[in-house]
């Protein structure tokens, strides 16, 4: 009978050798990965190479790994690596399982040491019943066979651990798909939002265009604390999710404390100062403060008191060493004035005194009969996000907790069959114990050499 000839392609992909290759190629691939820039930080990296460098690192897309087609066939072939193995395999652990445990293995009694033999002055009758429950508290269910000399007994345990390395397997093909699944259907981007502005567009990464949100994102808030070296010590923004023209969430968004909505988890990543800034101003009349009003340049506001309307025209930190200022224009049916309004008019008047007679545009009640106040300039911060989307996440996280459950029944379990015969000689009873176990031989002797200690001591009591 001619056997049959192994496929040669399973037999490559089935090989243990290939795995040990893909396992140190892997590893060499990403330690080059970690040395390089990736993404949007690889661009000024890879300008500053020689074309024959960036050509390579272009070809494998190395900075750009969990994205590049180096990255997906070798996930693709350890996938496959593992699949066959374990199919290869799986047949000769399903027959150790299904292995049956009478008759007991042939010459699996023969030259067992002394010490796995114990000799009892004891009726059969009397002997079985201490014997079954010893097997029973250590392994919990007992089989029996009748021979013609008296009994054997049966007992195991970690049947289960026959499998142990497909929950292995497993564990690394879900990882695997995880993180494919990720790298193609998830979503990172950046977004820069001002205070009090609304977005609903993300800017994908590496240049890849825009993505439009089911929502809008608003930052209602942002906080900055620095210390006394001007260092920044902790940055907050409070945002905002608006979805159907109504506030679905809302929440403060720290460093290392993302937010998740509708699938999407956001991220404190930067911030900034945006080249706009506003003056916040008020104005009397007849002794009465108006609202405080925020305002840039090119801004305009309604004067209803006087019918007019006002336009910033200038919005300065510092004018002529004379600290923050604003420029404004009124126009009504009767004038149209263009003055100056300072912060720190009482102390400019204290140090130029008949400043206003001299210079009226510096003065901000030129607009009679209103006065104009200055309350502070602010420069306006914008939040920088990090938009993330995985979809494969939930897989990896599994993945990651069946490797883990795989690994301490690969390591702490074994599956452990023990035989005891109970046989009548003369006016004694023989007990032989043995066993065998997948695993290393001094734990099964181990567990022998208890058994026989703890049947050994109930025959004494």
């Amino acid at each position: 009978m001619l056997l049959k000839k192994p496929n040669p392609l399973w037999s490559f992909f089935s090989s243990v050798k290939l795995t040990i290759v893909l396992l140190v190629l892997i590893v060499l691939i990403f330690i080059i990965a970690t040395f390089l820039p990736q993404q949007e930080a690889a661009q000024e990296f890879v300008q500053q190479l020689s074309p024959g460098t960036a050509k390579v690192l272009f070809f494998f897309r190395l900075s750009d790994l969990y994205h590049s087609p180096l990255f997906y066939a070798l996930m693709g072939f350890l996938s496959l690596n593992l699949i066959i193995c374990s199919i290869n395999r799986f047949p000769i652990s399903l027959k150790q399982y299904k292995a049956p445990y009478f008759p007991e293995p042939a010459g699996i009694f023969d030259n067992i040491p002394e010490n796995q033999i114990i000799i009892a002055d004891k009726e059969k009758t009397t002997v079985s019943p201490i014997i079954e429950s010893c097997l029973k508290a250590k392994y919990g269910s007992v089989r029996k066979i009748d021979t013609k000399k008296g009994h054997v007994f049966y007992g195991e345990r970690g049947r289960f651990s026959l499998f142990g390395v497909y929950a292995v397997h497993l564990s690394i093909l879900l990882m695997i798909v995880g993180a494919v699944i990720g790298s193609i259907f998830g979503l990172a981007a950046d977004i820069n939002i001002k205070e009090g502005e609304s977005v609903n567009v993300v800017n994908l990464a590496e240049g890849k265009g825009i993505h439009q949100l089911d929502f809008a994102v608003r930052c209602d808030k942002f906080i900055a604390e620095f210390y006394e070296n001007g260092a920044p010590k902790t940055y907050r923004s409070d945002l905002s999710f608006i979805k159907n023209g109504q506030v679905a969430h809302q929440r403060s968004l720290l460093v290392n404390h993302p937010i998740t909505f509708e699938g999407l988890r956001f991220y404190q990543s930067s911030y900034g100062t945006s080249p706009e800034i506003k003056a916040i101003i008020t104005y009397t009349i007849s002794r009465k403060k108006s609202r405080e009003i925020v305002l840039a340049a090119g801004d305009t506001f309604d004067l209803p008191e006087s019918k007019a309307k006002a336009v910033v025209l200038r919005v300065e930190e510092n004018i002529m060493e004379l600290g923050p200022a604003v420029k404004l224009r009124i126009t009504s049916p009767q004038k149209d004035v263009q003055f100056w309004v300072f912060k720190n008019i009482d102390e400019i008047k204290t140090a130029n005194p008949g400043l206003l007679s001299q210079v009226p545009i510096f003065n901000p009640g030129l607009f009679k009969p209103l006065v104009f106040s200055l309350n502070r300039i602010e420069q306006q911060y914008y939040t920088g996000l990090r938009v993330v989307s995985d979809p494969g996440v939930s897989l990896v996280a599994v993945g990651g907790a069946l490797m883990v459950a795989g690994l301490m029944i690969v390591f702490f379990w074994s599956y452990q069959r023990f035989w005891v015969r109970m046989e009548q000689e003369e006016a004694k009873i023989r007990i032989s114990v043995t066993g065998r176990s997948n695993r290393t031989s001094a734990v099964l002797q181990r567990q022998i050499d208890n058994l026989c200690k703890r049947i050994g001591q109930e025959l004494k009591a």
